[in-house]
């Protein structure tokens, strides 16, 4: 007797109990081959598994395709936060700023290297310190430090901080679908144990043939061991596999 696998995909899942649902449907109660109880409890879940996985996927898909634009606004913040800061470095070079400008700024004021902006953490701490220090430097009667201008470096930075709560918010909710999905494939594949362990044993009377012949009408799905298929014959066997 070949032995049976249990689905691994979702596909598969959603196969299983679907062929199962539409032969139960086919049937007064007594004559199915599983219990009422089960039958219900697939009648509600199917529908809610499928679902969850086309949430899931929207959630993904969402995702991959804001986050083109997201790495996009951040290199975009990097870029006019690091000029800003080598612009105001050349005019301390030039003399045109006294080297205690950085100090505004929270750069030491011995040293012109642009500050680490490789994160997303240091983006946002340097950001603020600039934007903050120059607009304080200004308002103490400083001249502003132009191209680019603190309004403009504010914009971008402004940019970068929304796209990234939007950003964690598409990542949290492609998370809560993920981890529903997980916990909702456990329970599918309880639902589907069970039915098809109830299939089994109602058809226990049978010879094997006819045994298999029926359980497969309710969508169990068996596989023989090789040395099965030689005696049978492999082309002969139909090796359907999930997918």
């Amino acid at each position: 007797m070949p032995y049976r696998r249990l689905p691994n995909t979702d596909a598969a899942r959603i196969r299983a109990m679907k062929t199962a649902l539409e032969k139960g449907s086919e049937l007064p109660p007594y004559k199915m081959a599983f219990s009422t109880k089960t039958f219900i409890r697939l009648q509600k879940f199917l529908p809610l598994f499928e679902h969850t996985l086309q949430l899931q996927r929207q959630a993904v898909a969402s995702q991959n395709k804001k986050n083109k634009d997201y790495v996009e606004i951040v290199k975009k913040a990097r870029v006019y936060m690091t000029h800003f800061i080598r612009v105001m470095n050349m005019a301390i070079f030039r003399g045109d700023l006294p080297a205690e400008t950085r100090a505004y700024y929270g750069l030491a004021t011995n040293e012109s290297s642009v500050p680490s902006l490789n994160t997303e953490n240091e983006l946002i701490s340097w950001g603020r310190r600039i934007i903050e220090g120059e607009e304080f430097r200004i308002r103490k009667g400083g001249s502003p430090i132009t191209n680019p201008t603190i309004a403009v470096v504010k914009v971008r930075f402004e940019n970068f901080i929304e796209a990234q709560n939007f950003h964690l918010t598409l990542a949290k909710q492609t998370l809560d679908y993920t981890e529903r999905t997980s916990d909702m494939r456990r329970e599918a594949d309880e639902i589907i144990l069970q039915l098809w362990n109830e299939v089994e044993a109602s058809q226990s009377s049978l010879s094997d043939d006819m045994r298999k012949k029926v359980c497969e009408e309710y969508g169990l799905i068996y596989f023989y061991r090789k040395n099965e298929m030689d005696k049978t014959g492999a082309s002969e066997i139909q090796t359907a596999t999930w997918s």
